[in-house]
This record gives C-alpha cells, sequence and structure tokens, in this order.
C-alpha cells in the first residue's frame, strides 16, 4: 500500500504526463496533444506500465492501468488522478481501482445474440473437401498454425480477415507471421486471400457487397481471432470479442449455411463453482460469476453466442484450448505468451512462486492440428472439444528442470514472491509489464487473478472425449517432459529470448 505524498491538480498532473510521454517516445512535448487517446501515439503494454509506475511514485497512488483504457487521453487520465489525490489526502486509497471504475457485469444478461442471425435456410451439406474457407485470427500465433494446417489437410483456398491498408499489405501481414514460425511455403502463396476488415466493426468491416459474396462462397468458417489484453476489462474487449464473434455468426447463417468452428477457450469455466469438479466437453457452462478477467468473460459471453446459433440450427464445433506453448518438434512459440514472459522474468529476478499449479498448457501443433481434423468430421457437429492436455504437470517439474538446466532459481513464497514484484523497476523484466495481472485484486475477498488458478480453486477438465474423437488420427498430445523442456528451451535461448549465464 502506498502512502499519498502530496496533493496535485489536473494542471500539474497533466504537464507532467505530457513531458514523461514525450521523454518516452523521445518527441519534443509541444508535439503531444492531451486530447488524443494515448493508444495513438503508439503506448505499447510496457511503455503504459513505464508511464503508470512513474505517475505512481509521483502522486503517492497506486494507479490502475485499467484506467488507461476508461481515460484514454491525458486530459481525461489526469482529471481522474487529481481526483483520486483530493480523496486520499487524508487516507489511504483503496487499490481496488478495477472494481471502482466497472460496474459488476451480468454476463448472462450480454448473452444476446443478434435475433436477425438465422441460418439462411434448413438445407446444409456437410464437406469434408472444402474448396473455400473463411478464417479469423490469421495474424496470430495460433491462426499462423491453423492457417498451415487447413493448407496441408484440405486444397482449400483460405481467405483470411486481416487489419491493412490494401491487399498486397495484408498478403504480407499474413505470409510474414507464418514465416516467423518457420512454416511458410511457397506453395501457398496462390492459396491464401486477404480480405480487409477489422474483427471490432459491424459486419466486419467490410463492404455490404463484399460480405454478402463471402458468405455465397465459403464452404466454412473458422474463428480463431480475440483481443487477448491482462488488464483491459470487458467493455474493452466487447467489440472485438464478443460482437466480432456475432458478425462472424452473421456471416455463417447467410445466404449458403456453413459450419462455423469456434476456437474458444477452457476459461469458459473459471467461475469458483466449478472448483474440484469435473467438467466434460458436453457439460453446460452456465455458472460466470467469479470470472474476473475481462478476457475471460468475453469469451464466456462468445461461446454462449455460438451456442444460441447452434440451437438455432446453425452447424457449429468448439475448440477449447488451454494456454497454447510452442511448437512441440520445432519449439517455435509466441514470446508474448503468458507462460514464457512468466518463466523468463522469474529467471531474472531468481525465484519462482510456491505455488500449487498445474502446467496444463497444450502445443500448438496439437491444438492446430486437432481442430483443423475435427473440422472436418461430420460427427463433430454440435459438438465441443476440451482441447486440455490430458497429462498436466506440476509447476514445481518446470522449476526442477530449469534448476538442472543450470539456471539459478529459488522457491520462495508466493506472498513473499508478490512483494518482489512491486520493487521491480524495469520494464526489460516481463512480470514487470504483467504486475497487474499478477497484483490486481478484485471482489470482497480481494483475490488476485493467479489465486484463481490454483489447483484447488480450478475444475479437472475432463478431454476423454476429445480423445476418443481424436482416436484412429495420429494426432497425439506430447507429454510434458524433460524432452519438450529442452525443445522449448533450445528455441528461447537460440531466438535470444533468454539468455544464458
Amino acid at each position: 500500500m502506498i502512502v499519498p505524498k502530496k496533493l496535485e491538480t489536473a494542471e500539474d498532473i497533466q504537464e507532467w504526463m505530457v513531458k514523461k510521454l514525450a521523454e518516452l517516445l523521445a518527441v519534443e512535448p509541444d508535439t503531444i496533444d492531451v486530447q488524443q487517446p494515448l493508444e495513438s501515439y503508439g503506448l505499447d503494454s510496457s511503455r503504459a506500465m513505464v508511464l503508470v509506475t512513474q505517475a505512481e511514485k509521483m502522486l503517492g497512488l497506486e494507479v490502475s492501468p485499467v484506467l488507461l483504457w476508461h481515460y484514454p487521453t491525458i486530459e481525461a487520465l489526469a482529471q481522474r488522478l487529481a481526483e483520486d489525490c483530493e480523496e486520499n489526502t487524508s487516507e489511504v486509497q483503496d487499490t481496488n481501482a478495477a472494481s471502482k471504475s466497472s460496474p459488476t457485469l451480468n454476463l448472462q444478461a450480454e448473452a444476446v445474440l443478434d435475433p436477425r442471425i438465422y441460418p439462411a435456410s434448413s438445407y446444409f451439406a456437410f464437406t469434408s473437401t472444402p474448396d473455400n474457407v473463411f478464417l479469423t485470427g490469421a495474424t496470430g500465433f495460433l491462426g499462423a498454425f491453423i492457417i498451415y494446417e487447413l493448407l496441408k489437410q484440405t486444397n482449400a483456398d483460405v481467405y483470411c480477415l486481416v487489419r491493412a491498408a490494401n491487399l498486397h499489405a495484408g498478403k504480407n501481414k499474413v505470409k510474414n507471421n507464418l514465416e516467423k514460425y518457420g512454416i511458410w511455403e511457397d506453395s501457398f502463396e496462390s492459396r491464401i486471400i486477404p480480405i480487409l476488415g477489422d474483427l471490432s466493426q459491424p459486419l466486419l468491416g467490410i463492404s455490404q457487397e463484399a460480405f454478402e459474396m463471402l458468405a455465397a462462397n465459403m464452404d466454412a468458417v473458422y474463428h480463431s481471432a480475440a483481443t487477448l489484453n491482462y488488464v483491459y476489462p470487458y467493455s474493452a474487449l466487447k467489440a472485438a470479442n464478443v460482437l466480432g464473434t456475432q458478425e462472424v455468426l452473421r456471416l455463417a447463417s447467410m445466404i449458403k449455411v456453413k459450419p462455423m468452428h469456434y476456437v474458444s477457450s477452457v476459461a469458459v469455466f473459471e467461475s469458483p463453482a466449478y472448483a474440484g469438479k469435473v467438467v466434460k466437453e458436453d457439460d453446460d457452462f452456465n455458472h460466470w460469476e467469479g470470472i474476473f478477467l475481462g478476457y475471460s468473460q468475453t469469451k464466456w459471453v462468445a461461446e454462449k453466442l455460438v451456442k444460441i446459433a447452434g440451437e438455432r440450427g446453425l452447424p457449429i464445433t468448439i475448440h477449447r484450448p488451454p494456454l497454447i506453448s510452442g511448437h512441440s518438434e520445432t519449439g517455435v512459440g509466441n514470446t508474448d505468451d503468458f507462460i514464457n514472459l512468466m518463466v523468463k522474468g522469474c529467471l531474472q529476478i531468481g525465484t519462482f512462486p510456491d505455488v500449487d499449479y498445474m502446467m496444463d498448457m497444450s502445443p500448438v501443433d496439437y491444438v492446430s492440428k486437432s481442430i483443423v481434423h475435427l473440422s472436418l468430421q461430420k460427427e463433430s457437429l454440435g459438438k465441443a472439444f476440451n482441447l486440455q492436455h490430458p497429462q498436466p504437470v506440476p509447476l514445481k517439474e518446470l522449476v526442477n528442470w530449469v534448476s538442472k538446466f543450470g539456471f539459478a532459481v529459488e522457491v520462495i513464497p508466493y506472498e513473499e514472491w508478490q512483494n518482489q514484484l512491486v520493487n521491480i523497476s524495469s520494464p526489460d523484466n516481463p512480470l514487470y509489464t504483467l504486475r497487474p495481472f499478477l497484483l490486481q485484486r478484485w471482489s470482497k475477498e480481494q483475490i488476485t487473478i493467479p489465486d484463481l488458478y490454483l489447483k484447488a480453486k480450478r475444475p479437472f477438465i475432463s478431454c476423454d472425449a476429445t480423445l476418443q474423437a481424436l482416436a484412429g488420427s495420429n494426432i497425439v498430445c506430447p507429454p510434458i517432459d524433460s524432452k519438450l523442456f529442452m525443445i522449448y528451451s533450445a528455441f528461447l535461448i537460440e531466438s535470444g529470448f533468454i539468455q544464458m549465464g
């Protein structure tokens, strides 16, 4: 808890923030417009956290980075911070800033699908050999591998929704993403067709005519795109993750009925109501109370929308991966994902928290192969699949392996580890930018998000039906063992993400 030092006026704070932002961006202060959204200056999460931490020190307040969403300009943010200073002149600030600024959500009330979204007809002919498929998430990690598997397992052309200035730039974004993960082949060139649009916009940012043309010509729709941010509230992610899903369902339903293959998340079972219980693929997920992470809230609502569309007659499949790790053979992974950032940060401070976590991440090749294979089976329609790792291992296994590999690390009590986080002052440590996610306290119980992932508070997610559906396909989830750790470590060290010595 930080004790307030002094009262600041909105003008003082605004002047200070302009100066600091100019320093961060290496520009002159007079080029900063206090009425422009901070994100328009390219303020990424790392730089935003630099600004937040410096503001904490200067004001003597604990500043929630979530405020950067609710008050996106310097002018608005300075006014809000000045009000916080005034409120806390005589008392310590309530640290639960996120819950102060975000009203309690009723996720069930959010799960309302546009009544106009109904299958265009009752006629539907399933094909396991599609000619044209539409895909969102082409520039993401999992999306890249889904494209790869679609191009390998089918002869289909893949129409990829992408934000870009023109078609050439859009094609290059998709190509560069596949190259980044080492899965580009020149033979893919003619089979990848960029569709310029925006997931957060009505009709996906596509013209009515082009939207209808896609609806008439696609044989299947794959929706894997979602905005993931560890600190943004539901309201900040709703447009892309919830309303975007609604628009993709609209596309699947219009003119010609097409199966919708939706990439959800095991996060739909994050409510404490499921703690200690076994949840199966076909179980309902009606409990939403206690889901605090904005991203998880959007995935709960979005999957509900997909289920509603399924009840209206749209053919659907739902795929729920956990955290997704790197490729099990090449080690290639997303260095911006939570697992890698956490490991790197812990290695830098030399400590891991002593927590009862289970590592249940699934390699990206297992997840992508499973999604595409299952989507091509007629018997999959109407079903959900849990792509959870069938044999998760305790976090201690990773720590033990890291120690044997030569890294000097110590396991310390969780609260002591959290105290270490507070003292991290350099954005060079990934834990610096993860602090809001790791330390923010929610609800009357004042729990942190990581508290929700303790083994005792999580469900046992069954993937038996999924494994049965994959039987005979040669798709097997690789074990989380020393071989896999070695493959991942080799990639992270060779790429320069983790430094030895």
